[in-house]
């Protein structure tokens, strides 16, 4: 998404709903965000899991030393123990191990989700192990850039959309889902919004 289809996206949002038309002069428009497609972003996404950024990307570079194509053959072939010394714990290279084989076994394409629904592609990656659906909704947000997906299990987005409306308690996921329903079909650039809320940067 680019930043004029953010800013027309946003102008509909203010439209449709009276408390981003209120924020949105205050905080302005979210910057775009985007993250590379394919199977290495998985397994950059297994890694990064309950870390820091600072560590993952500490591990990632040491992974990348260790395989410099980072494909699914490649983490099939390489010993557990060298991912384990690049600071994997055991359970991520079971992750890992088992995305490389999927891929392999094509039973999961990387590079195919282009090609399927949102649900479709959510229900693709939600069987591998090691990936709910708060990871499959931010790879269709930033990988493939799907404007529609709102990722209601975000701590952040619901915070702030408990903020944006004015709620003594943030929502549940069910009902952050209902809240902005009515942004369809830009819930993407929403959450994007809500984020940015969230932090309170100013023009």
């Amino acid at each position: 998404m680019t930043p004029k289809t953010i800013e027309q996206a946003m102008q509909t949002l203010a439209e449709c709903d009276s408390d981003i038309a209120r924020a949105y002069p205050l905080v302005g428009a979210p910057a775009p965000r985007q993250r590379d497609q394919g199977f290495a972003t998985f397994f950059s996404t297994i890694v990064s899991q309950q870390l820091s950024t600072e560590a993952a990307r500490a591990i990632m570079g040491r992974v990348n030393t260790l395989l410099p194509e980072l494909h699914a053959k490649a983490v099939m072939e390489v010993e557990g123990q060298a991912l384990r010394d690049a600071g994997l714990s055991w359970r991520k290279i079971e992750y890992a191990k088992g995305l490389a084989e999927a891929e392999l076994a094509g039973t999961f394409s990387a590079n195919g989700l282009e090609q399927l629904s949102d649900d479709e592609a959510i229900a693709a990656i939600t069987q591998l192990r090691g990936f709910g659906r708060w990871s499959a909704e931010i790879y269709l947000m930033f990988s493939l850039q799907r404007p529609d997906i709102f990722p209601a299990d975000d701590l952040a987005l619901r915070v702030a959309l408990g903020r944006l409306k004015g709620m003594e308690d943030k929502p549940t996921p069910k009902q952050a889902r209902q809240l902005v329903a009515h942004w369809s079909p830009w819930r993407s650039v929403g959450s994007l919004f809500l984020w940015h809320y969230y932090r309170g940067e100013p023009l």
